[in-house]
């Protein structure tokens, strides 16, 4: 008898009914199935059909790797093989004839304002004998250490590279000679493509010469910054030396410039690079250990003792400011390729108003002490274009005094005070105490001249330029980190560039938060002149700040239009376009009855500014610096004053101390009426009240005085600032009525009225 327990088999189905994968179809076929009848076999477990399935998809990703693997080595030996006759490696020649071609500048009208020319303009070729072994080891130690042992690429490096941009990132990893590839030819777009064309051209290129051959064409034409082509230029820009003169810590200092020219000026980024080529150059053995412990830091000569005259006075700062901003982000060019292409640049430079600022500095400055110091920046509101340019009279060879140094801007910052009041809800009819007292713990007083009692408003006391108001406001109100961030959002930059290093600004002892003598622009409160200029012009354009620039268009020889500078308004104070409006117009308000007398603005032209001086230290009666920064809605106009010493006190050439309203106030109003001569008179918005908008009626009771305390904002000014000295007052002229025809405290053109120089705090104006 059959077994009873016996497992029941399939019943057989039509072979036109089976799944195309059924086991019956693959009986027979493939080794898999080898082991399988179709008479008695069992049905596959669930385990048994998925190690089946596991095994099919091993055996297709092993064919599928092994064709993988054959045309990963295959491919580029075939694409090698095809593109090595289509591609040719530039010689240097030809690229030595395409650089150092000449960039011409363009006034705002059109007419040429000059031209730039390259230091190694006609240059003659060197041969690989006239290369000293310094600048030779130099130039691989930052490059391609191994040059001499690779056949014209680094193939760890490539391979990293590709890596680096296929994952997103950006990488050189080029030996010396795909670098002279991409240099000469131009190209250094990221791409996977550029790096296979430049592979092949520069292994082409090794085939067809030799080492020394590759490495003499790289040195003669590669950019060194400075608009340095070839060491030869470079040791002249950067040292003002042959280059068989320049020392192995020059020459690694020059050297390393290759990698991003257009950071030659930053101190930190040529440091590091220098320390990377030193530690090369010792690491090969070319030079020594004792070299190497002794090395100092080359610090290269002054950018702008070293370039060619090609324009002389203040244009020549101008076109370093041209220069500096086609290397920035900002152009998205280089003077490398501007040079390569020989470019038309149009410039924001108004030939006008250049020339206006010229006439306003020589004639007020005529005769004056030939140690004071002077600069004058105009820029259009509506715009950010920087119309005229005065940084000092010495062109390259002396200070840019306009963006080259940072000062104490005195009662010129007060503006940015009521910026930060009008924030928290005040308004320019608010009063404050204006008597000479202790304020946070700091004698603060004013200068002489003034009536305004216990009850000053915001509006007066900026018009007398009164400290304890405005230090009042500050210390115990709004705080000072609420008046740094109104001057930044105004056009304050944070970091600015001076002397080849990046400084702080409106920071206090250390980087910290300033103190409360940020508000009459005392101790650490330091800007740059061109700045100031830049932050009033967004008051006049209601509150919408425009970053300054230099460069409106950039053509090349065929007319192609390279770069065009587009408008980027930013509401500066709020958000909200009108609140940023209504809080620039109401500054306005407090600012259009201090350009008067000899500095108003002729024919009645509505003007708005505030005079600032920074008091001597240790001096109840001189000053160091004066300013006079103010605008219309067409122009903003900076003017400073000072001597290069710093801490000295500046007289005009009758002996007498200098203030806003002297030499600054004069130079901007001669400078204003002539570079608006003819333009039509603008008169300013009226402004939407903030806050308390009218100042008390006599019958109202007294408002009382701001008292709450702000730990965080009682920091005392630095004891060197004058603002701790106590308060000299006189008693006011008889007979005047404060505001309407007393003469302004703190800004008196002519001190011998009062009978001896009006003295101030750090931030009379």
């Amino acid at each position: 008898m059959p077994p009873v327990n016996r497992p029941t088999q399939r019943e057989p189905e039509l072979i036109t009914h089976r799944e195309p994968d059924d086991e019956f179809l693959m009986a027979g076929v493939g080794d898999d199935y080898d082991e399988y009848e179709y008479d008695d076999e069992p049905e596959l477990t669930e385990e048994e059909e998925r190690r089946l399935r596991k095994k099919k998809i091993w055996k297709r990703v092993r064919i599928a790797a092994f064709v993988s693997i054959g045309l990963m080595i295959l491919g580029p030996v075939i694409a090698i093989a095809v593109a090595y006759p289509l591609v040719d490696w530039p010689r240097p020649s030809d690229i030595a004839a395409d650089q150092d071609k000449t960039i011409t500048l363009l006034y705002s009208d059109g007419t040429e304002m000059g031209k730039i020319t390259s230091p190694g303009q006609n240059r003659t070729l060197l041969t690989y004998d006239e290369l000293p072994d310094t600048v030779k080891n130099a130039v691989m130690a930052a490059e391609d250490a191994d040059f001499f042992d690779n056949p014209g690429f680094d193939v760890k490096a490539i391979a990293r590279a590709v890596w680096i941009q296929a994952t997103g990132g950006s990488s050189g990893g080029s030996g010396l000679t795909q670098q002279y590839i991409k240099k000469a030819t131009g190209n250094e777009e990221a791409t996977l493509t550029r790096k296979f064309t430049e592979l092949v051209k520069a292994y082409k290129m090794s085939n067809e010469s030799d080492h020394p051959t590759i490495l003499t064409a790289y040195m003669n034409t590669v950019y060194f910054g400075r608009g340095a082509n070839g060491m030869k230029a470079a040791a002249q820009v950067y040292y003002d030396k042959e280059m068989k003169a320049l020392t192995p810590s020059e020459a690694a200092f020059i050297a390393g410039m290759i990698q991003i020219p257009s950071w030659s000026e930053d101190e930190v980024h040529a440091k590091k690079r220098w320390e990377f080529v030193m530690k090369q150059m010792l690491q090969k053995g070319w030079i020594s250990q004792a070299d190497y412990d002794a090395r100092q830091y080359p610090t290269p000569l002054p950018f702008e003792q070293t370039q060619p005259a090609s324009l002389d006075g203040p244009l020549a700062r101008v076109s370093q400011q041209v220069q500096n901003e086609i290397d920035s982000e900002l152009v998205g060019l280089t003077m490398e390729k501007a040079q390569k292409v020989g470019v038309t640049v149009t410039t924001t430079i108004d030939p006008k108003m250049q020339q206006a600022a010229l006439d306003a500095v020589n004639s007020v400055m005529a005769g004056q002490d030939p140690e004071l110091r002077t600069s004058l920046s105009a820029i259009e509101p509506q715009s950010g274009a920087v119309r005229a340019y005065y940084p000092g009279k010495d062109g390259l060879k002396g200070i840019d005094y306009a963006k080259g140094t940072i000062q104490e801007a005195g009662s010129s910052f007060k503006p940015f005070d009521l910026v930060a009041a009008l924030k928290m809800g005040k308004g320019i009819g608010d009063t404050y105490d204006a008597t000479p007292r202790k304020i946070a713990g700091v004698e603060i007083r004013n200068a002489s001249n003034t009536q305004c009692g216990k009850q000053c408003t915001i509006k007066q006391a900026m018009k007398e330029s009164l400290n304890t108001v405005f230090y009042d406001m500050v210390a115990n109100d709004t705080g000072p980190k609420a008046v740094a961030e109104a001057a930044h959002a105004a056009g304050i930059p944070k970091v600015v560039r001076v002397g080849g290093q990046d400084k702080q600004t409106l920071v206090g002892e250390g980087g910290g938060a300033p103190n409360a003598g940020i508000s009459i622009g005392a101790d650490n409160a330091q800007v740059r002149p061109f700045d100031m200029a830049s932050a009033f012009a967004t008051f006049a354009a209601r509150g919408v700040y425009r970053a300054p620039f230099f460069v409106t268009k950039i053509v090349g020889p065929t007319g192609d239009v390279l770069y065009q500078h587009v408008d980027q308004p930013v509401p500066a104070f709020d958000p909200v376009e009108t609140k940023s409006r209504d809080i620039a117009d109401n500054v306005t308000e407090t600012l259009k009855d201090i350009p008067s007398g000899p500095i108003a603005c002729a024919g009645g032209r509505p003007c708005a500014g505030k005079t600032g001086t920074h008091e001597l230290a240790g001096s109840l009666d001189q000053n160091s610096k004066a300013w006079m920064v103010g605008y219309t809605p067409q122009l903003s106009a900076s003017v400073w004053v000072g001597k290069d010493q710093g801490n000295v006190a500046i007289k005009d050439k009758s002996g007498k101390a200098v203030f806003g309203s002297g030499l600054p106030g004069l130079m901007w109003k001669k400078f204003m009426d002539g570079a608006l001569a003819g333009a039509q008179k603008e008169a300013f918005p009226k402004p939407v009240p903030l806050g308390n908008f009218n100042p008390p009626r006599k019958s109202d009771p007294p408002s009382t005085p701001a008292s709450s305390t702000n730990p965080s904002t009682n920091n005392p000014p630095s004891q060197t600032s004058a603002s701790t000295k106590p308060s000299q007052t006189k008693p006011p002229n008889p007979g005047c009525i404060p505001g309407i025809n007393c003469p302004d405290p703190s800004d008196d053109p002519d001190p011998s009225t009062s009978g001896r120089p009006r003295g101030g705090s750090p931030g009379d104006g």
